[in-house]
């Protein structure tokens, strides 16, 4: 058994419009990247974090990776010591699941290096409560679509329930990030605490639009659900030009385009590779227009979730 691993975890795209912490789906890049490494003494340790500019805590107890860890040590009764490095290859606050990736990779890393003796969903509990550490709160639609890859519902939390969707094979993604920072607490604490019947429903339409034209392929259902009638109006106004990216994705020939979790990252979902390429082009101009520098990401639905690097 080897004495030490190396696991790259992807980054994802939460709410995905109309999906507010239910709905996420992975991407090929960006992620985070960690190596666990066995000791001779109990206590899981991190010894190095690149990346982060001094930010993260090498406290095991207060980051993601190494609380995703412990939980799983504790789970199975073992004692083995562990140290952990942390590449953080992904920007903070950016919506792009951060903290999450770091979390799964952990959990996956440890199951890998011990012998592989849970199940990819016997994990998703050691990551969420990464997530937690990061969030204070538990939400899986960033944690659960990294860990297993793909397009994934959370139908429950009580209990939990995750359902992965099938997704059509030409389906890709365009996500840019402007070099700009929206907390997730902010964005969360000014959402509204009471919705209108009448946007609720909308929603709950576009919600099963979106699994429908999923499940079916049909790219133009999939554009007409990608709508979201309750938090985007709000959370837009954290982010500068987003109408302006949002309108120049779609006249480009995005299916839909949104807010990545709580932003500032903007996804936007094409049908093929070429489209969304220029997608990306075309929101990154505004962006320059605005003097605001950003990253640009295009993949396919990432459907392989952690991976093991040599």
């Amino acid at each position: 058994m080897s004495e030490s691993i190396r696991v790259f975890a992807s980054a994802t795209v939460a709410n995905v419009a109309c999906g507010f912490d239910i709905l996420g789906f992975a991407v090929n890049a960006p992620g985070d990247e960690v190596i666990l490494k066995k000791k001779n003494t109990p206590g899981v340790t991190i010894s190095q974090i690149t990346g982060d500019g001094g930010r993260l805590s090498l406290n095991s107890q207060e980051n993601t990776v190494g609380v995703a860890v412990l939980q799983y040590l504790n789970k199975i009764g073992s004692d083995q010591g562990i140290d952990i490095t942390l590449h953080k290859k992904m920007p903070f606050g950016s919506g792009l699941g951060s903290s999450a990736a770091s979390a799964v990779a952990g959990a996956f890393a440890i199951n890998e290096l011990l012998g592989g003796s849970l199940s990819t969903e016997e994990l998703l509990p050691f990551a969420i409560e990464g997530e937690r550490i990061a969030c204070g709160s538990a939400h899986a639609d960033n944690v659960a679509p990294s860990l297993f890859g793909g397009f994934v519902l959370i139908r429950s939390y009580q209990p939990l329930d995750v359902v992965r969707i099938n997704t059509p094979p030409e389906l890709y993604c365009a996500i840019i990030h402007p070099q700009i920072e929206v907390p997730t607490k902010e964005a969360r604490n000014i959402l509204k605490k009471n919705i209108r019947m009448e946007d609720a429903i909308t929603q709950w339409g576009n919600v099963a639009g979106l699994i429908a034209g999923l499940m079916q392929s049909d790219y133009a259902l999939i554009g007409r659900s990608l709508q979201d009638v309750i938090v985007e109006p709000v959370r837009s106004i954290l982010i500068p030009g987003f109408e302006k990216v949002k309108q120049a994705s779609l006249q480009t020939g995005a299916l839909g385009c949104g807010i990545s979790g709580s932003g500032p990252s903007i996804f936007s979902l094409c049908r093929g590779q070429e489209t969304a390429v220029q997608v990306g082009k075309a929101k990154q101009q505004i962006f320059e227009q605005l003097g605001i520098g950003c990253e640009v990401y295009t993949s396919q639905i990432n459907q392989q979730g952690p991976v093991i690097l040599e």
